[in-house]
Protein backbone atom coordinates (compact mmCIF):
# COMPACT_ATOMS: atom_id res chain seq x y z
CA UNK A 1 0.00 0.00 0.00
CA UNK A 2 1.39 3.52 -0.76
CA UNK A 3 0.54 5.42 2.05
CA UNK A 4 2.11 8.84 1.38
CA UNK A 5 4.33 10.50 -1.20
CA UNK A 6 6.84 12.91 -1.33
CA UNK A 7 8.22 14.67 -3.89
CA UNK A 8 8.43 17.32 -7.05
CA UNK A 9 5.14 18.45 -8.66
CA UNK A 10 5.62 17.97 -11.85
CA UNK A 11 2.24 18.18 -13.61
CA UNK A 12 -1.04 19.83 -12.93
CA UNK A 13 -4.01 18.45 -14.61
CA UNK A 14 -6.96 18.96 -12.84
CA UNK A 15 -8.05 16.50 -10.52
CA UNK A 16 -4.38 14.86 -11.94
CA UNK A 17 -1.13 16.05 -11.05
CA UNK A 18 1.74 14.22 -11.08
CA UNK A 19 4.76 13.68 -8.53
CA UNK A 20 8.64 12.62 -9.41
CA UNK A 21 9.52 10.65 -6.75
CA UNK A 22 13.34 9.33 -7.06
CA UNK A 23 12.23 9.26 -10.87
CA UNK A 24 8.67 7.57 -10.69
CA UNK A 25 6.19 9.68 -11.76
CA UNK A 26 3.14 8.90 -9.71
CA UNK A 27 -0.31 9.78 -11.24
CA UNK A 28 -2.63 11.02 -8.60
CA UNK A 29 -6.58 12.21 -8.67
CA UNK A 30 -6.78 14.95 -5.87
CA UNK A 31 -10.02 17.08 -4.94
CA UNK A 32 -9.95 20.90 -5.82
CA UNK A 33 -9.19 21.46 -2.08
CA UNK A 34 -5.86 19.95 -2.61
CA UNK A 35 -5.15 21.50 -5.75
CA UNK A 36 -5.71 24.79 -4.66
CA UNK A 37 -2.73 24.40 -2.04
CA UNK A 38 -0.06 23.23 -3.64
CA UNK A 39 2.89 24.52 -4.20
CA UNK A 40 4.45 25.76 -7.78
CA UNK A 41 5.33 22.96 -10.38
CA UNK A 42 9.14 22.20 -10.04
CA UNK A 43 8.31 22.43 -5.78
CA UNK A 44 8.72 19.70 -3.56
CA UNK A 45 4.99 18.24 -1.85
CA UNK A 46 4.11 16.00 0.24
CA UNK A 47 0.58 13.98 -0.07
CA UNK A 48 -1.52 11.02 2.09
CA UNK A 49 -2.75 9.11 -0.28
CA UNK A 50 -5.66 5.98 -0.79
CA UNK A 51 -4.41 3.61 -2.82
CA UNK A 52 -7.67 1.98 -4.71
CA UNK A 53 -7.20 -1.54 -6.45
CA UNK A 54 -9.66 -2.35 -9.35
CA UNK A 55 -9.77 -5.43 -11.92
CA UNK A 56 -9.07 -2.49 -15.11
CA UNK A 57 -6.34 -0.08 -12.99
CA UNK A 58 -4.27 0.69 -9.60
CA UNK A 59 -5.67 4.38 -8.82
CA UNK A 60 -3.88 6.60 -6.34
CA UNK A 61 -5.71 9.67 -4.54
CA UNK A 62 -3.59 12.53 -2.46
CA UNK A 63 -4.41 14.35 -0.25
CA UNK A 64 -2.81 17.43 1.87
CA UNK A 65 -4.25 16.68 5.41
CA UNK A 66 -4.72 13.29 7.21
CA UNK A 67 -8.50 14.07 8.36
CA UNK A 68 -9.37 14.47 4.36
CA UNK A 69 -7.79 11.28 3.58
CA UNK A 70 -9.84 9.88 6.44
CA UNK A 71 -13.00 11.05 5.63
CA UNK A 72 -12.48 10.13 1.89
CA UNK A 73 -12.26 6.50 3.10
CA UNK A 74 -15.32 7.07 5.70
CA UNK A 75 -17.36 8.27 2.34
CA UNK A 76 -16.37 5.65 0.33
CA UNK A 77 -17.34 2.55 2.91
CA UNK A 78 -20.91 4.39 2.45
CA UNK A 79 -23.60 2.97 0.13
CA UNK A 80 -23.90 4.86 -3.51
CA UNK A 81 -20.67 6.67 -3.28
CA UNK A 82 -17.87 5.92 -5.19
CA UNK A 83 -14.63 7.44 -5.51
CA UNK A 84 -15.41 10.56 -7.79
CA UNK A 85 -18.34 11.25 -5.84
CA UNK A 86 -15.68 11.44 -2.13
CA UNK A 87 -14.00 13.65 -4.93
CA UNK A 88 -16.61 15.88 -5.36
CA UNK A 89 -17.36 15.98 -1.82
CA UNK A 90 -14.17 17.09 -0.75
CA UNK A 91 -13.37 19.51 -3.37
CA UNK A 92 -16.78 21.17 -2.93
CA UNK A 93 -16.34 21.71 0.89
CA UNK A 94 -13.91 21.26 3.72
CA UNK A 95 -13.66 18.55 6.47
CA UNK A 96 -15.20 20.82 8.76
CA UNK A 97 -17.96 22.07 6.99
CA UNK A 98 -19.12 18.74 6.34
CA UNK A 99 -19.21 17.96 9.59
CA UNK A 100 -21.57 20.86 10.65
CA UNK A 101 -23.92 19.61 7.49
CA UNK A 102 -23.92 16.47 9.04
CA UNK A 103 -23.87 17.86 12.76
CA UNK A 104 -27.20 20.10 11.95
CA UNK A 105 -28.32 17.97 9.39
CA UNK A 106 -28.42 20.28 6.48
CA UNK A 107 -28.84 17.74 3.96
CA UNK A 108 -29.81 20.66 1.40
CA UNK A 109 -25.90 22.07 1.52
CA UNK A 110 -24.96 18.38 0.34
CA UNK A 111 -27.57 18.51 -2.32
CA UNK A 112 -25.94 21.91 -3.77
CA UNK A 113 -22.80 19.67 -4.74
CA UNK A 114 -22.82 18.55 -8.29
CA UNK A 115 -24.28 14.90 -8.46
CA UNK A 116 -25.19 14.10 -5.32
CA UNK A 117 -28.98 14.08 -4.56
CA UNK A 118 -31.45 14.49 -1.88
CA UNK A 119 -31.53 10.30 -0.96
CA UNK A 120 -27.52 10.15 -1.12
CA UNK A 121 -27.34 13.55 0.77
CA UNK A 122 -29.59 11.87 3.76
CA UNK A 123 -27.41 8.73 3.62
CA UNK A 124 -24.56 10.98 3.92
CA UNK A 125 -25.88 12.80 6.94
CA UNK A 126 -27.45 9.68 8.91
CA UNK A 127 -24.20 7.43 8.39
CA UNK A 128 -21.29 9.78 9.01
CA UNK A 129 -22.87 10.89 12.22
CA UNK A 130 -21.05 8.08 14.44
CA UNK A 131 -18.04 8.81 12.60
CA UNK A 132 -17.03 12.69 13.27
CA UNK A 133 -14.64 11.93 16.19
CA UNK A 134 -12.66 8.96 14.73
CA UNK A 135 -12.03 11.15 11.25
CA UNK A 136 -11.28 14.95 13.07
CA UNK A 137 -8.03 14.99 14.90
CA UNK A 138 -8.50 16.32 18.65
CA UNK A 139 -8.27 19.88 17.99
CA UNK A 140 -10.44 20.31 15.11
CA UNK A 141 -12.65 18.14 17.05
CA UNK A 142 -12.89 20.05 19.88
CA UNK A 143 -13.02 23.64 18.45
CA UNK A 144 -15.97 22.33 16.20
CA UNK A 145 -18.09 20.63 18.63
CA UNK A 146 -17.29 23.82 20.90
CA UNK A 147 -19.15 25.85 18.22
CA UNK A 148 -21.86 22.89 17.78
CA UNK A 149 -22.93 22.98 21.89
CA UNK A 150 -23.12 27.10 21.56
CA UNK A 151 -25.10 26.86 18.38
CA UNK A 152 -27.22 23.71 20.08
CA UNK A 153 -27.81 26.40 23.17
CA UNK A 154 -28.62 29.48 20.75
CA UNK A 155 -31.01 27.13 19.12
CA UNK A 156 -33.02 25.95 22.41
CA UNK A 157 -32.89 29.93 23.94
CA UNK A 158 -34.89 30.73 20.71
CA UNK A 159 -37.22 28.02 20.74
CA UNK A 160 -37.97 29.23 24.51
CA UNK A 161 -39.22 32.11 22.99
CA UNK A 162 -35.77 34.56 22.64
CA UNK A 163 -35.12 36.86 19.71
CA UNK A 164 -31.74 35.08 18.23
CA UNK A 165 -29.71 38.01 18.15
CA UNK A 166 -30.46 38.45 22.00
CA UNK A 167 -29.43 34.47 22.68
CA UNK A 168 -26.39 34.77 20.92
CA UNK A 169 -25.45 37.90 22.85
CA UNK A 170 -26.32 36.28 26.32
CA UNK A 171 -24.21 33.08 25.43
CA UNK A 172 -21.42 34.97 24.41
CA UNK A 173 -21.45 36.97 27.81
CA UNK A 174 -21.01 33.42 29.30
CA UNK A 175 -17.86 31.67 31.19
CA UNK A 176 -16.07 29.25 28.17
CA UNK A 177 -15.80 26.77 30.62
CA UNK A 178 -19.14 25.52 30.19
CA UNK A 179 -19.19 22.45 27.84
CA UNK A 180 -22.68 21.25 27.55
CA UNK A 181 -25.51 22.75 26.16
CA UNK A 182 -27.78 22.36 28.80
CA UNK A 183 -25.07 23.72 31.46
CA UNK A 184 -25.07 27.28 28.88
CA UNK A 185 -29.19 27.47 28.84
CA UNK A 186 -28.77 26.61 32.50
CA UNK A 187 -26.54 29.79 33.22
CA UNK A 188 -28.45 32.05 30.48
CA UNK A 189 -31.73 31.51 32.05
CA UNK A 190 -30.48 32.07 35.77
CA UNK A 191 -28.86 35.04 34.42
CA UNK A 192 -32.16 36.71 32.59
CA UNK A 193 -34.49 35.62 35.66
CA UNK A 194 -32.11 37.33 37.93
CA UNK A 195 -32.20 40.86 36.10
Amino acid sequence: MIGKLNGKLIEKRPPVIVIDCHGVGYEVEAPMSTIYELPEIGENVVLCTHLAIRDDAHLLYGFLTESERKLFRALLKINGVGTKMALVILSGMSVNDFFSCVRSEDWASLVSLPGVGRKTAERLVLDMRDKIDKILPDSEMSSSSQSSIVDDAVSALVSLGYKRQDAEKYVDNLDSNLSTSEEIIREVLKNVLVR
